[in-house]
């Protein structure tokens, strides 16, 4: 079986991560776990893992390093807007390991 490539995200893909991680602000692997209840819930937009899916956010295994490193790069540029933001030169802690 030939292994279909997955789509790359799309600025919606981005804004469901934003969306997660200004509910919970931790890194990886914390925010997977609430990625994956608020697509098991719908909570946003109301869509589910089926629609993430189209846009490029996927749960399984396989797409795991993919999505961690989405979720790092969101969550290391969001902490450097914070720390720019409160003038801290504060080397805030590591947004986690891309890959497990």
């Amino acid at each position: 079986m030939i292994a279909r490539p997955e789509p790359a995200p799309s600025a919606d893909a981005v804004e469901f991560v934003k969306f997660c991680y200004q509910r919970r602000k931790v890194g990886w692997p914390e925010l997977y776990d609430e990625m994956c209840g608020v697509a098991g819930r719908g909570l946003f937009r109301g869509w589910g893992p089926d629609d993430l899916a189209t846009h490029g956010i996927g749960f399984s295994l396989g797409q795991m390093p993919a999505l961690a490193a989405l979720v790092t790069e969101i969550v290391t540029a969001d902490r450097a807007r914070t720390r720019a933001a409160t003038g801290s030169t504060a080397r805030p802690a590591a947004a986690g390991a891309a890959a497990g």
